[in-house]
């Protein structure tokens, strides 16, 4: 034995070459027309039918969902909060009031649904008239 000589014990095996005439003409054992007789025959993946199911909105990656306002009413700041405490959007978080969105917290709304009996300062939320005009009656400040 010599290493010229040396072998594999079973040979390749051979692919199946169709359509070049010989036993197989014409259609090459694909039959005749429909999905499995053309060159792309592979079904549609599952994964296909799943994303056409989900609606498509209009705009750049449904951008204009993501800045709407985290909604506090007065009678929830006058529960969690003491007299003469500062409210931002960081100790509504603390105070469980809002929840973060990923890692960023929302921009928040106050609305004066509700009564507020505490003097409190307000930074760095929207307000609506009223919950302006009530923070304002019991002595509280809002800073823009």
């Amino acid at each position: 034995m010599q290493l010229h000589t040396i072998g594999k014990s079973k040979g390749r095996k051979a692919k199946k070459r169709v359509g070049r005439g010989g036993n197989r003409g014409k259609t090459s054992g694909r039959g005749m027309k429909g999905q499995g007789a053309h060159s792309s025959s592979a079904p549609r993946p599952q994964i296909r039918d799943t994303i056409k199911k989900i609606p498509k909105k209009r705009g750049y990656r449904f951008a204009g969902r993501v800045n709407t306002f985290a909604i506090v009413n007065l009678s929830a700041i006058d529960k969690h909060f003491v007299d003469g405490a500062m409210v931002t959007p960081e100790t509504l978080v603390g105070a469980r009031l809002i929840r973060r969105r990923g890692r960023k917290i929302p921009p928040v709304k106050i609305l004066g649904t509700g009564v507020l009996k505490k003097k409190v300062s307000v930074s760095g939320c929207a307000l609506s008239d009223s919950a302006r005009k009530t923070i304002g009656s019991r002595g509280g400040t809002v800073e823009a």
